[in-house]
């Protein structure tokens, strides 16, 4: 974190000093844009899971102490040398991923979501959990103007992972969802206006989240550890419980598609071969590309994905945190600026 820059105007900014350990509010110097970056007044953050696997430790190696924060709306305020992709007062989303290289072999074959020298906002870079922040014009997104600030934060990682990982389904016309939290309420929007019967699963005993999904259009919902009444052409894990990949495979059919969408996931215990035979097949998915980010928003604009949001003044991104880790959230958090 760059705070040698004592005659920069202040920002305030909430602070991970270091894992499993509470965020702390911080007066610090406004960051500078460089060649290529801009500086964003932020508007709303959305919380994510991700966020809270850095503070609690799950995610290793971030850039501590950090400014957690990778669903971000905000206006440009000022530009770097070379930032010429946006206008000032332009409307920008931030995603997770921040940066790559740009000349590696995944960079240069279309696959710059698996650069080993990427970098990702509010986890190498400093992110959204602040009045502003810098970032590569290049990463940013434009917003489609139907959705409100509040209600376009969830689309920047919760819609996008969710639509990567629905690419990654294939064209399943059965699709379970293992997980209803921030992406799945979007994706199952999508699966619904694409066509698809999604099939929800929710944590045992959670009904709120059941009465939820079936509000979105699930023609089905129950807990992780039930079967479907129909075999499935594809699943979608969003919970981070690996104890899932193995229900999930039993749940679908032969040549059916496990598909792994968290950054963070609890080891997955063994299984027996069988409900893996007859080419089933799991996979993960692994961050983002900007071709991701202009296709969703593409599809964003086309009908109205309704972000369901619980909103939280900035100063209480700790009680968002933990409104996530304890399961008390419908839909997703989002922390909103003065």
């Amino acid at each position: 974190m760059n705070t040698n820059q004592a005659d920069a105007p202040m920002m305030r900014a909430m602070v991970l000093e270091s894992a499993k350990s509470q965020l702390i509010e911080k007066n610090l110097p406004r960051p500078k844009p460089r060649q290529g970056q801009i500086l964003v007044q932020v508007c709303a953050c959305a919380v994510c899971r991700t966020d809270l696997q850095v503070a609690d430790g799950d995610l290793p190696h971030p850039n501590l102490p950090l400014i957690l924060g990778h669903e971000v709306v905000g206006r440009v305020v000022e530009a770097g040398k070379d930032a010429e992709r946006f206008k000032l007062g332009a409307r920008v989303g931030i995603p997770w991923l921040g940066w790559t290289c740009g000349e590696c072999r995944y960079c240069r074959s279309g696959r710059e979501n698996l650069c080993e020298k990427a970098k990702f906002n509010g986890y190498t870079l400093e992110g959204g959990y602040a009045e502003y922040m810098v970032t590569d014009e290049q990463f940013c997104f434009a917003i489609p103007e139907s959705y409100s600030d509040v209600h376009a934060a969830p689309l920047l990682c919760a819609g996008l992972i969710g639509y990567r990982s629905l690419v990654k389904a294939g064209d399943a016309e059965r699709l379970g969802i293992y997980g209803f939290g921030a992406a799945a309420h979007i994706v199952c929007q999508i699966a619904k206006h694409q066509g698809r019967k999604i099939f929800a699963f929710t944590r045992p005993g959670d009904d709120k989240a059941q009465k939820f999904a079936l509000s979105l259009g699930a023609v089905w919902a129950g807990d992780s550890k039930t079967q479907p009444p129909e075999q499935l052409d594809a699943a979608i894990i969003f919970a981070s419980s690996g104890e899932l990949v193995p229900q999930a495979l039993r749940a679908v059919a032969p040549g059916g598609t496990v598909v792994c969408g968290g950054i963070h996931m609890s080891d997955i215990p063994s299984f027996p071969y069988d409900i893996l035979w007859r080419e089933r097949t799991v996979c993960s998915v692994a961050n983002l590309t900007r071709r991701d980010g202009e296709e969703f928003m593409t599809l964003a604009s086309t009908f109205p994905i309704k972000t369901s949001v619980q909103t939280f003044p900035f100063r209480e991104a700790n009680e968002a945190l933990t409104h996530l880790r304890t399961g008390q959230l419908q839909g997703a958090a989002v922390l909103t600026m003065p």
